[in-house]
This record gives C-alpha cells, structure tokens and sequence, in this order.
C-alpha cells in the first residue's frame, strides 16, 4: 500500500483540520525535537494507534522509514485517511514551522553508538599504529559487532548505552 505523501504546508492544513500527527521515531529521538502536537507511536507499538476515524499523518525523521513502512502505516489506520509528512520532521523545520527542542535529553542511541564506535576503531588504529600492533584487535572487535548488529538487528553497544546513566530521562 502507498500513502499519499504531503508537503509540510498540507501537513499543517490538515492538523488544523483535525488530523492525527503521529511520530513514528523511537521515544529517545521524540525526547529531543518533535513536532508540537504529534503523539509519539513507534514503528514498533503503531498497532497501538487508536482507529477513531480521524485522519492521520504519520511522520519520521526524514519520510524514509515511513516510505519503507506504508503498508503497515495504513493498516493501522484502518479506514482513517493516512498520508505521510514528505521529508519527515527535516522538511517541516526547513519549511520554517516549529519544532520542539530538548537539549537536555540525551542524542538518540543510534548517534551514540556511531560516535562510541568510531572512537573505539579511530583509538585501536591509533594505539596499534603508536602503541602495539595488537590493539588493532580493538578495531576488528568493534566492526565486528557492527556487522552483527546488522545482520541480525541486535547490538549490544546500544543496549549498553541505553543502560547508562544519561539515558534514562527519555524512557518513559
């Protein structure tokens, strides 16, 4: 199923008509910016979504993860109308609307594992040009479990950031 997919203004238009925005990101990402208004519903909850007729708007990040998921997007709908904000919460803030901001929740746990991983691989390259060639085992070990975290969905670096202290305000 494809849903029709609207511009940031016929977002707005259809807000202020009664629709539904709902963000569709993980809880850590809707802690830092999101749109006023939008109900956070993960991608991984959205049969959650209440079937109440009204129409609905679903926005991610940038429109890719809700392009790659319209058809369970429209499922849950129901028979609710269902679009997608083209270009995500990027193209609404570039469009000039409002968006709101927490600084003080943590980056979402994706941006930490990519800043945590490249510092592990940049230190073991480093240390095993500089140091002992054996820390480039370092670097291994941590591309190695990128790549398992790709393959099967699982990483275990972001499973212990989210354990960590800082991150605990945006799990509600």
């Amino acid at each position: 199923m494809t849903l029709t997919t609207l511009s940031p203004a016929d977002t707005r238009v259809a807000i202020d008509a009664g629709a539904r925005l709902i963000d569709v990101r993980g809880a850590d990402e809707h802690a830092r910016e999101r749109i006023p208004g939008a109900v956070n519903i993960p991608l991984d909850r959205i049969g959650d979504l209440p079937r109440d007729g009204r129409p609905v708007v679903f926005h991610c990040k940038s429109g890719v993860r809700t392009a790659a998921n319209a058809a369970q997007l429209g499922t849950a709908a129901g028979a609710a109308p269902a679009y997608i904000l083209a270009g995500g919460i990027d193209a609404w803030r570039g469009a000039g609307y409002p968006t709101a901001i927490d600084r003080s929740q943590p980056l979402e746990i994706m941006r930490q594992v990519q800043i945590t991983a490249g510092a592990l691989v940049l230190t073991g390259v480093l240390l095993g040009l500089f140091v002992a060639p054996a820390y480039l085992v370092l670097s291994a070990f941590v591309g190695g479990g990128l790549m398992f975290a790709g393959m099967t969905g699982w990483c275990g670096l972001a499973r212990l950031l989210r354990a960590m202290p800082w991150n605990r305000r945006a799990t509600a």
